[in-house]
């Protein structure tokens, strides 16, 4: 059996920290959201060097964006049951590190989406990385609004896909915005809500301060989930995706509503796990179903 030489074994442990610091989980899905809406721009016909110049420019921008993320909030991961494994907590990197790694990467992303692809798409990379940083983070431990704030620069690449493929943003590229907006509130409350003695640990309002029945979050969740249904089926109304997108978004939108309405009525940690769960696989599957009934041109 053959093992690695020491300095490569040595060097390992670092590698992984670097990994870890990008989130990749992450960045994997939001550079699969910005493709998709891409493909859904090109109508199918996608110019391939464009589209793989943009998935490395949205992954290398989100991964410097999120290694940032993890830098500025290195003190209050230290301090929560879930993240103190992190690289920064947990001793396994310096913070000059973290910072000139996640500065190099959003920089790099930025500029080459830029040269390769089209300033508009870069701007939003910048505005959505900017928007992650200086607002929704600090925003978290100020007010319970740090849960709708957040999802705008997590809708942002449904922006960035549709105009590295068009050039523009039309009104088509707005409602898969919305759909990725919406979409991730049940998300976040149903998180926020298994999660809340660890953010009330550290201040953060992810869930309303005062419900600790969940009345009030589980209220949200249906809104939220409304809304994403009605939303989610206007990219056949608009006549960029056909009927079996159409009856599958339906169908999608009626299982989070049912979900988000179980956990409505009594809010347990069961119920919250259910809807985290149930958000976690409508996406993606939406996400299929619009590259599987994208209208051709």
């Amino acid at each position: 059996m053959n093992t690695p030489p020491p300095a490569a074994a040595a060097r390992l442990p670092r590698l992984t920290a670097f990994y870890e610091l990008t989130k990749p989980g992450i960045t994997g899905f939001v550079v699969i959201t910005a493709g998709v809406s891409f493909y859904v721009a090109s109508r199918g016909s996608v110019f391939f060097p464009l589209f793989l110049n943009t998935l490395l420019g949205t992954l290398l921008g989100t991964a410097g964006a999120l290694a940032l993320n993890q830098y500025v909030e290195r003190e209050v991961d230290a301090r929560m049951v879930r993240t103190r494994s992190r690289p920064l907590p947990s001793g396994r990197m310096a913070p000059r590190e973290a910072l000139a790694f996640g500065a190099l990467l959003l920089a790099i992303g930025v500029g080459y989406l830029w040269a390769l692809v089209g300033w508009l798409p870069a701007l939003l990379t910048a505005v959505s990385a900017a928007s992650y940083l200086w607002v929704y983070t600090p925003l978290k431990s100020r007010s319970y609004l740090a849960t709708l704030v957040g999802a705008i620069p997590g809708a942002f690449p449904a922006l960035i896909g549709w105009a590295a493929a068009t050039g523009g943003l039309e009104l088509a590229a707005w409602v898969l915005f919305g759909i990725a907006f919406l979409w991730q509130l049940p998300h976040v409350l149903a998180l926020g809500w298994l999660l809340q003695d660890d953010y009330e640990r550290v201040g953060f309002f992810m869930t309303p301060p005062t419900d600790r029945t969940g009345t009030r979050i589980g209220r949200h969740m249906v809104y939220h989930s409304v809304s994403l249904l009605f939303v989610s089926v206007f990219p056949t109304v608009l006549g960029i995706t056909g009927p079996v997108y159409f009856v599958g978004a339906l169908i999608l939108g009626m299982l989070m509503l049912a979900l988000t309405l179980s956990a409505s009525g009594d809010m347990t940690r069961s119920k919250a796990r259910r809807v985290f769960l149930g958000s976690l696989l409508y996406q993606p599957l939406l996400l299929v179903l619009m590259l599987l009934d994208t209208v051709r041109v």
